[in-house]
C-alpha cells in the first residue's frame, strides 16, 4: 500500500512515530485505532509487494524493531481479512494475487500482449513471486484456485509469466495447463505465445531485441519444450500414474503439431517470407536441438516425439501427385531445397541411427500418404549428410523393387524409382547414377523382372505410364540401357523405346545426338553436339590409351547410333593436324578404329583396308540372340498342372491322376524340347549328375520349367493341405515328383534349381516356399532309387572332391548352418520336413519307415534344436507330448523354436534317435558346430560356450560308443576334438578361409585345452612306478600324420597337403599349455622330464615347416621352453631336471637348441622372468651356458674379446652366428681373430649361412637377405680356405657326412637339404684354384651337387628365385654355370679325386650324356696309372 510521493506504508508510519507525540493514551487504544485506520484504507494486492521491500537496508519499522517479520504480518493481516470475510485465507491469498499479476502485466505502452515482460514489470513480478512462494511455505496460499483464476483474467496470460510461475514452482505449465477450462483455448493461446516469442526473440534486424531478451527467450523455449515432451509423449508405464494430465497430453501434442504445421507453412513460403519470420522459424527450430533435453525426458518418449515429427514432416500436407513429383523433383536437391527444411531435418535425424532413419522413412512410405517434396528432400538430406546411406537406400530400393515384382504393385515401384532418381541427383560421390542403377536393376537376365513375362510386362507397362512426365535424360537412360528382354519379348521393348522416342521428339531432344559418355543421371540439360563429341573422344583416348583396347562404348555407337557416330564422333576425331613422327595415342586408335573398319573411307580414304576379324566378331555379338523358346507348350503344361491340382484336391477324382499325371509328363517333355527318342539316350542311373554349387549353371529354358514344376508342386501341397493332413492326401504328390525323376534330362536342372534356392537363396524363402521344399525333398528322397548319384562339387573347401553323394545326402548338404539367417532357415526347413516325413509316412511299418526318412535330416535336427533350444538338453520326460501337426507349421504365429521343440519332445522322434543310422556322433557333431561363424553366430559367446560343455561332458562324453560317444574316455574324446579341429580347418584353409574367421576354432581350441589338463589331473606317480605320463597329444598328431593321407592327388599336392598339416599341427600345439609337450617318469628313486616324444616329432615332422632350416619358429621353441621350465616344478631339483633334458637334447634334438640360439635374445627375457617368477633361484646350468654362449659371441663381435672354444662346436657356432645376423656387416671381419682351433665352428658357421642363403629364396619375406647371406658364406669360405680347412663333406648327405657334419644335416629340413645345391653352385664364383688340387672329395662333392640339381628341376621342383629379379640366377642359368664350372674344373682335379667319382658317372650319364663322357675321357689315364702301379707291385 504506497502513499504519497510513491513512498510505503511503513515509511510514513515510522516518519510520523518520530515526528509528534502519540495523542493515545494506552497501546491497547492506539491499536485498535491502527486495526480500524487498517480495515478503512488497506489494499491486500499491494501489501503483497511489501515483501520485497523489506530486503532494502536501512528500512526499519517498528514491527522489525520487535522481532515481527514482513512475511508473519502480511499472513496476519491476510487472516484478518478472511475472517472477516468469511472466506479462507489461502482463498484470499490467490485472488489478491491473480488481481495484482493481472495489473502487472498490463502495459500501457505495449497496445497489445507481447510474450516478454518489461524490466520494470519483471521487478515487480519477481517481488510478488517471492511472496506467494512465502505464503505456499505457510499453507496460505490455494494454487488450484490460482490455476483457475488465471483463465479468468480479462486479457490472454503473459508467457513470460507463466514460465516464471513454472520455474519458481508456484505453479507448472501442465498443473495450469490441466485448469484451462477449454484445451482448444489453451492450444490457441500457447502457439500464439510461442509464435510472438520467436518472432521477438528472432528479430534481430530492428534493435528492439537485447541479448538479455533473446538468452530469456531460450530459457522459455527450453523449458516448455521438456514439459510438451514429457507430457505430450509419455510412456505407458506413466499414463497410470498421470491420468489427471490426459488433456494436458492433448495440449502438449497439439501445440507441439500446431508450431509444426507454422515451421513447415513457412518453409514452403520461404522466398516470399521477410528476414524476420524466418529467423523466427529458425528460432523454434531448437526444439529439436537433442542435447537440450539432456536426462530430464525420459529417452523413449524424446525418441516418441522426434519419430512423431518426422512422420508429420513427411506426411504434411500431401498435395502433390506423382506426376508431380516426377517432373519436380530435380528442385529438391540438397542444394535447392529450403535451409529451414533441411535444418529441420538435420536435427531430427540426430536422434536416429542411419539405419532407424531409413526404416522410419520406409515405414512411412508403406503406411501414409506422403509429401513428396518433403520425402525426396529428405532423402537427399540423408545420403548428402550420412555417408552410411547410400548402402542403405540400395537394399531399400531392392526391397521395394521385390515387393514390387512380387505383388505387381506400382506403389512400390514408383516410390523405388523416385527414391533412386532423388538419390543419384547427390552425385556419384553419394550415390551410384541413375543409369548404372537403372542397369543393375534391369539389365541382365536376373534381374527384378526376369523371373516371368508378366513381370516384364509389369517393368514396361510402368515405364509406358512415366513417359508423359519424364524429363529427357531419364528417356535417354532408358533407351540407351534398355531391360533385359528375350527375344521373344523383344517387341513389347520396341513398343516402348516408340513411346520414348516420340516424346523425346516432343521434346526437341534428338537421341542420336546424345555423346557417348554424357551424365545421365543428373538431369541438367545437354551442351551442344559439338562439345559433347569433344568430350567423348578426349575420355574415348584416356580408355584406349590404359586398356590398349577400343572402348565398348564406341564399338556400340558405330552399329546402334550410327548418325551421332558419323556426324559428330568421327569428325572430332579425325580433325585436321599435324600428324608426329612417332605415332601418338591418337593416331594408335584411329588406326585401331580402321581396323576394326569402324572409319568410313570417305572421311579417312587411307583406311581402305579394314579388319575383317573384328568386323565379323562385332556382327556376330549383333546377331547374337538368346534362341526363341516356343510358349506354347509351357503353357500347355502350365494348364495340365493346374488340372492336376484340382483333382488332387478333391479326393473324389483320385482314381484320374495317372492319366493326368501321363499328360503332365507328355507336355513336360515337350517343354524340355525331349522326344521319346533323346529321353531313352539319357545318361543311364548309375552315372553321375554334377552341380558346380557355389555357382550352379542353369539355362532358361529349363529354369523356368523347373520353376513351373516346383511351384505347381507348393500349390498343389498347399491346396490339398487346407483339406487333408498329408497322411489323408494319397500317393498323388508321390507319383508327380516320380514322374519327374523318370524325366533323367530334367534331373540336372531340378537339382541345380535346389542348390540354388536351398543354398544360395534359403534365409530368404516365405514360409509356403520352406513348406513346400521341404515336402518336395521328403519326395525326392523317397524316390532315390531312380536319381543317380550327385556328384557336388562344393569349390576348394571340398573336404574330398568328387565323392558321390546320394539324393538325400546332397540336399543335407546344402543346409548351411553358420550364421543366424542360415540357422534358423536350416531350423525351419528341417522340422517341416521332418514333421512332414512322420505324418505322411505315419502308417508305415517302422522298418520302411527308417528306409524313407533321410539320415542327414535327423541329424541336422540333432546338432540345431539343443543348440537353439536350451530346453531340449534336458532329459526327455515320459509324459505323452501332442504331436506337432502339419497344418500348425503354416501359421505365421507359431515359433520356428516352438514347433522344432514339439517336434523333440515326441515320442516317435525320440525313438528315431534311438536307431544308430540316425545317431549325431560327436565327430559329426564338431563338424557342425566348426562350421559357424561365431560372429555371426545365432548364439551369444556365453550361450555358445554353454551349450558346448552341455554337448561334450553331458551328452557325449558319457554317451557309449555305439551312440556316437566316448565311453567316459577323455583320451578319446581328445582324439576326436583334434581331428575335427585339423580336419575342418583344411578346408577352411583350401577355401580361403571363406567364413572370415581364423582356421582353427578358438572355442573348440579352449574346449580341448580344459580335457588336457583334466587329463593331466590325475595321482602323481610314485617312486619306482613303471608307469609315465603319455604325451597324449604329439602321439594323436604322429599318429594322423602316418594313418592320413590324401586319398587323391599328386606327389605335389601330397606334399602341400602334409605341409598345411604339419602348419596347423604347430598351431595346435601354441594353443595348448606348453607342460603338454613334456612328461614326466621316473628313473629309480628320481623323477626326470621326459622330452623324447617331442624331440622325435621335431625331428621327423616339426622342422620340416621351419622357413630358416636349422631352427624351428620362435612361438614353438618358446612355447616348449615355457613348457620344460613349467613341467620341472615336479622334479626334486628343477635345475638339475632342466639341465639333463637340454644335455640330452645335444644329442637327441640338436635343432630345438640351435633354435634357441638363433631366438636366444628375444627368449632370454621371457626364460629369466619364468624361472626366476618359478623357483627365485640362479639359473639352471645348461641355460647359464647358453646365456654365455650368446654373451661371448656378442663380447667378441663388439668389444674385441676372444671367442672361447667350447664343446660342441655347432652350439658355440650357432650363437656366434646368432650374433653376427644381430651386428652385420661388421661382424664377419671378425671372423679372422678366431683361433688356430676354429676350424669347426667355422665349417657350422658356413653351414648355417648356405642355409641362410637357402631360406633367402624360400621364404623371402622373413628378413633373411639373399645378398647378404651371400656375401657372409663368401668371407667364412675365405676364412676356411686360408686356413687350409676341409669343408666340402659339408655338402654330402647326412648318411655319408662324417662327425659334426652329420649333425648338422640332421638338423636341417628336408626342403633346405634338396637345395643345398643351389647354394653349393651359389659360391662356385669364390673356390679357389688351389681347393682343387688339396680336397680330393671337392670334385665328388661337386658332382654329386650337380647331379641333385638337374634332378631337381627333372622332377619339376621350383628352384626358388629371387623377388627383386626374376632373370637373377634363373634355373636355367643356374644349371648352366654349373655345368661350366664342371667342365673346367675337371681338367684340374688329380688323378685321385678323379677315382672317386665312379659311383656317380652312371646318374651322370642319363642326365648329361657330355658331362658323363668328359669325365670318363679323364677318368680312363687315372685308371691306366693304378693299373701300372698295380702291376709294379707284383
Amino acid at each position: 500500500m504506497a502513499g504519497a510521493g510513491g513512498r510505503s506504508w511503513r515509511d510514513l508510519l515510522a516518519g510520523r512515530a518520530r515526528k509528534r507525540r502519540s495523542p493515545f493514551e494506552s497501546t491497547a487504544e492506539l491499536q485498535r485505532a491502527a486495526l480500524q485506520l487498517l480495515d478503512q484504507r488497506q489494499n491486500l494486492a499491494e501489501l503483497l509487494l511489501e515483501v520485497g521491500d523489506s530486503a532494502k537496508p536501512g528500512v526499519q519499522d517498528g514491527a522489525e524493531h520487535q522481532g515481527v517479520s514482513p512475511e508473519s504480518f502480511i499472513v496476519s493481516v491476510l487472516q484478518e481479512q478472511a475472517s472477516k470475510l468469511g472466506v479462507p485465507t489461502a482463498t484470499l491469498a490467490a485472488k489478491n494475487a491473480i488481481a495484482k499479476m493481472e495489473q502487472i502485466c498490463q502495459d500501457p505502452a505495449s497496445p497489445s500482449r507481447v510474450p516478454l515482460l518489461n524490466s520494470d514489470q519483471r521487478k515487480r513480478l519477481t517481488c510478488l513471486l517471492q511472496t506467494v512462494k512465502d505464503l505456499l511455505a505457510n499453507n496460505m496460499f490455494c494454487r488450484s484456485l490460482f490455476c483457475q483464476d488465471m483463465w479468468k483474467m480479462k486479457e490472454p496470460l503473459v508467457l513470460e509469466a507463466v514460465w516464471h510461475l513454472h520455474s519458481c514452482d508456484i505453479v507448472g505449465l501442465a498443473e495450469l495447463l490441466d485448469r484451462s477450462p477449454a484445451g482448444p483455448a489453451a492450444v490457441e493461446w500457447l502457439c500464439s505465445s510461442l509464435c510472438g516469442l520467436c518472432e521477438q526473440a528472432g528479430d534481430t534486424s530492428c534493435g528492439d531485441t537485447s541479448c538479455g531478451d533473446t538468452e530469456l527467450a531460450q530459457r522459455i523455449l527450453s523449458d516448455f519444450a521438456i514439459v510438451f515432451v514429457q507430457h505430450g509423449f509419455e510412456q505407458p508405464s506413466e499414463l497410470g500414474r498421470k491420468v489427471e494430465f490426459q488433456k494436458v497430453a492433448y495440449i502438449c501434442r497439439a501445440v507441439l503439431q500446431r508450431m509444426l504445421a507454422w515451421v513447415l507453412d513457412a518453409v514452403g513460403k520461404e522466398k516470399q517470407e521477410d528476414v524476420s519470420m524466418v529467423q523466427a522459424v529458425r528460432f523454434w527450430l531448437n526444439v529439436f536441438h537433442v542435447p537440450l533435453y539432456g536426462s530430464v525426458a525420459h529417452p523413449d518418449s524424446l525418441r516418441q516425439f522426434f519419430r512423431h515429427t518426422l512422420t508429420e514432416v513427411l506426411t504434411y500436407n500431401p498435395v502433390l501427385k506423382v506426376s508431380d513429383a516426377i517432373q519436380m523433383q530435380k528442385e529438391w536437391s540438397f542444394t535447392r531445397t529450403s535451409p529451414l527444411l533441411t535444418a529441420l531435418y538435420r536435427k531430427l535425424l540426430v536422434a536416429f541411427s542411419v539405419k532407424e532413419s531409413v526404416c522410419q522413412l520406409q515405414q512411412v512410405l508403406e503406411t501414409h500418404e506422403v509429401n513428396w517434396q518433403h520425402v525426396l528432400s529428405c532423402v537427399s538430406t540423408l545420403v548428402v549428410c550420412q555417408a552410411e546411406a547410400g548402402q542403405l537406400f540400395k537394399d531399400l530400393l531392392s526391397h521395394l523393387l521385390l515387393k514390387a515384382f512380387g505383388n505387381y504393385d506400382m506403389e512400390n515401384m514408383i516410390t523405388a524409382f523416385l527414391i533412386a532418381r532423388q538419390a543419384a541427383l547427390e552425385g556419384p560421390a553419394v550415390f551410384m547414377p541413375y543409369s548404372e542403377w537403372f542397369k543393375a536393376s534391369f539389365g541382365n537376365a536376373g534381374g527384378y523382372h526376369g523371373s516371368s513375362k508378366k513381370s516384364l510386362v509389369f517393368l514396361l507397362e510402368f515405364l509406358s505410364e512415366l513417359v508423359p512426365f519424364e524429363a529427357a535424360p531419364y528417356l535417354k537412360v532408358h533407351i540407351m540401357f534398355p531391360p533385359c528382354v528375350p527375344g521373344k519379348h523383344r517387341a513389347l521393348l520396341l513398343e516402348y523405346i516408340t513411346l520414348a522416342r516420340t516424346r523425346l521428339a516432343d521434346l526437341q531432344v534428338a537421341i542420336e545426338d546424345m555423346g557417348l559418355y554424357e551424365d545421365l543421371s543428373a538431369p541438367e540439360e545437354a551442351v551442344q553436339p559439338q562439345a559433347q563429341a569433344l568430350r567423348d573422344v578426349e575420355k574415348a583416348l584416356q580408355i584406349f590409351e590404359s586398356s590398349r583396347k577400343i572402348p565398348t562404348s564406341v564399338i556400340e555407337a558405330s552399329i546402334f547410333r550410327r548418325p551421332y557416330y558419323t556426324s559428330w564422333f568421327l569428325p572430332a576425331l579425325l580433325r585436321p593436324r599435324v600428324l608426329p613422327k612417332t605415332p601418338d595415342g591418337r593416331m594408335a586408335f584411329i588406326d585401331s578404329l580402321k581396323r576394326a573398319d569402324k572409319i568410313p573411307s570417305n572421311l579417312y580414304s587411307t583406311y581402305l583396308q579394314a579388319c575383317h576379324a573384328m568386323k565379323e566378331k562385332v556382327l556376330q555379338d549383333a546377331s547374337r540372340a538368346e534362341p526363341s523358346h516356343p510358349k506354347e507348350p509351357l503353357e500347355q503344361l502350365e494348364a495340365e498342372l493346374a488340372e492336376l491340382r484340382t483333382l488332387v484336391v478333391q479326393q473324389a477324382q483320385w482314381e484320374e491322376v495317372a492319366a493326368q499325371l501321363a499328360l503332365v509328363s507328355d507336355r513336360l517333355r515337350g517343354a524340355l524340347g525331349d522326344s521319346s527318342e533323346d529321353n531313352e539316350a539319357a545318361p543311364p542311373c548309375s552315372s553321375r549328375v554334377r552341380v558346380a554349387v557355389p555357382a550352379p549353371g542353369l539355362s532358361p529354358c529349363p529354369q523356368r520349367v523347373v520353376d513351373l514344376l516346383l511351384t505347381s508342386f507348393c500349390q498343389t501341397l498347399l491346396a490339398a493341405s487346407s483339406f487333408n493332413p498329408p497322411d489323408r492326401q494319397g500317393p498323388c504328390l508321390s507319383l508327380l515328383v516320380k514322374m519327374m525323376c523318370g524325366h533323367r534330362n530334367l534331373l540336372p536342372a531340378l537339382l541345380a534349381r535346389l542348390c540354388q534356392l536351398l543354398y544360395h537363396q534359403g534365409p530368404s524363402l516365405g514360409a509356403a516356399h520352406i513348406l513346400g521344399l521341404a515336402a518336395f525333398v521328403i519326395h525326392l528322397s523317397e524316390c532315390r532309387a531312380l536319381i543317380p548319384a550327385v556328384e557336388a562339387d562344393f569349390g576348394p573347401s571340398q573336404a574330398v572332391p568328387g565323392k558321390a553323394l546320394s539324393v538325400s545326402e546332397y540336399w543335407s548338404s546344402l543346409l548351411l548352418c553358420r550364421t543366424e539367417e542360415s540357422f534358423v532357415f536350416c531350423l525351419r526347413f528341417c522340422t517341416a520336413a521332418a514333421a512332414y516325413l512322420m505324418c505322411k509316412f505315419s502308417s508305415c511299418s517302422r522298418e520302411e519307415f527308417c528306409a524313407l526318412v533321410p539320415p542327414g535330416l535327423i541329424k541336422k535336427l540333432q546338432f540345431l534344436v539343443p543348440r537353439l533350444s536350451s530346453e531340449a538338453r534336458a532329459v526327455p520326460c515320459e509324459e505323452a507330448q501332442s504331436a506337432l501337426s502339419w497344418s500348425s507349421l503354416s501359421c505365421p504365429s507359431l515359433s520356428h523354436r516352438r514347433a522344432s521343440l514339439c517336434l523333440w519332445r515326441q515320442a516317435a522322434f525320440q525313438e528315431l534317435l534311438k536307431e544308430k543310422a540316425f545317431q549325431l556322433s560327436f565327430r559329426e557333431w564338431l563338424l557342425l558346430e566348426l562350421e559357424v561363424c561365431p560372429d555371426k553366430d545365432i548364439l551369444s559367446a556365453a550361450e555358445r560356450q554353454d551349450f558346448h560343455h552341455w554337448a561334450i561332458y553331458q551328452r557325449y562324453l558319457p554317451a557309449p560308443s555305439a551312440a556316437g560317444g566316448c565311453d567316459g574316455d577323455l583320451e578319446k574324446a581328445c582324439g576326436v576334438i583334434l581331428n575335427a579341429i585339423l580336419d575342418s580347418s583344411h578346408r577352411l584353409e583350401l577355401g580361403g578361409c571363406a567364413h572370415s574367421r581364423t582356421s582353427l576354432s578358438p572355442e573348440i581350441l579352449c574346449r580341448l585345452q580344459e580335457l588336457v589338463l583334466e587329463l593331466r589331473c590325475r595321482p602323481k606317480l610314485l617312486p619306482g612306478c613303471s608307469a609315465a605320463q603319455r604325451p597324449l597329444v604329439l602321439e594323436l598328431l604322429q599318429g594322423r600324420l602316418a594313418g592320413t593321407e590324401p586319398e587323391q592327388g599328386s606327389a605335389l599336392g601330397q606334399q602341400l597337403w602334409r605341409q598345411q598339416e604339419l602348419l596347423l599341427h604347430r598351431r595346435v600345439l601354441l594353443g595348448l599349455p606348453a607342460s603338454t609337450l613334456v612328461t614326466l617318469c621316473w628313473r629309480g628313486s628320481r623323477a626326470v622330464l621326459d622330452c623324447d616324444s617331442f624331440f622325435s616329432f621335431v625331428n621327423s615332422e616339426l622342422k620340416n615347416v621351419s622357413s630358416r632350416g636349422y631352427a624351428l619358429s620362435f612361438d614353438i621353441t618358446a612355447h616348449f621352453f615355457r613348457g620344460l621350465l613349467s613341467a620341472s616344478l615336479d622334479c626334486e631339483d628343477a635345475a638339475e631336471g632342466v639341465s639333463e633334458a637340454l644335455a640330452t637334447c645335444q644329442t637327441k634334438c640338436p635343432v630345438v637348441l640351435l633354435s634357441a640360439a638363433l631366438w636366444w635374445p628375444r627368449l632370454e627375457p621371457a626364460l629369466c622372468c619364468q624361472w626366476k617368477r618359478l623357483f627365485g633361484a640362479p639359473l639352471a646350468g645348461e641355460l647359464a651356458r647358453l646365456r654365455g654362449w650368446h654373451s661371448s659371441g656378442t663380447r667378441f663381435l663388439c668389444s674385441g674379446a676372444a671367442f672361447p672354444a667350447s664343446d660342441p662346436p655347432w652350439l658355440s657356432a650357432a650363437f656366434l652366428h646368432g650374433a653376427l645376423l644381430q651386428h652385420s656387416p661388421r661382424g664377419t671381419e671378425a671372423l679372422h681373430r678366431l683361433g688356430t682351433g676354429a676350424q669347426q665352428l667355422l665349417v657350422a658357421l658356413l653351414f648355417f649361412s648356405v642355409l641362410d642363403l637357402i631360406s633367402a629364396r624360400i621364404a623371402p619375406k622373413e628378413g633373411v637377405d639373399f645378398q647378404t647371406s651371400l656375401e657372409r658364406s663368401l668371407q667364412i669360405l675365405q676364412c676356411l680356405q686360408g686356413r687350409g680347412t676341409a669343408w666340402p663333406l659339408l655338402f654330402h648327405s647326412a648318411e655319408g657326412a662324417p662327425g659334426m657334419f652329420h649333425v648338422l644335416h640332421r638338423a636341417a629340413s628336408q626342403r633346405h637339404t634338396r637345395l643345398l645345391p643351389l647354394a653349393f653352385y651359389s659360391l662356385t664364383p669364390s673356390f679357389q684354384q688351389e681347393l682343387l688340387q688339396q680336397e680330393p672329395t671337392f670334385l665328388s662333392v661337386a658332382l654329386q651337387m650337380y647331379i641333385q640339381l638337374l634332378q631337381l628341376f627333372v622332377e619339376g621342383q621350383v628352384l626358388p628365385q629371387s623377388d627383386q629379379d626374376r632373370t637373377e640366377h634363373d634355373p636355367l642359368e643356374l644349371i648352366s654355370a654349373a655345368r661350366q664350372f664342371l667342365l673346367g674344373a675337371i681338367p684340374q682335379c688329380p688323378a685321385r679325386s678323379l677315382g672317386d667319382i665312379q659311383p656317380l658317372l652312371s646318374t651322370c650319364e642319363e642326365l648329361d650324356p657330355e658331362l658323363a663322357a668328359t669325365l670318363q675321357h679323364f677318368c680312363r689315364p687315372a685308371v691306366d696309372v693304378e693299373l701300372e702301379e698295380e702291376l709294379e707291385l707284383f
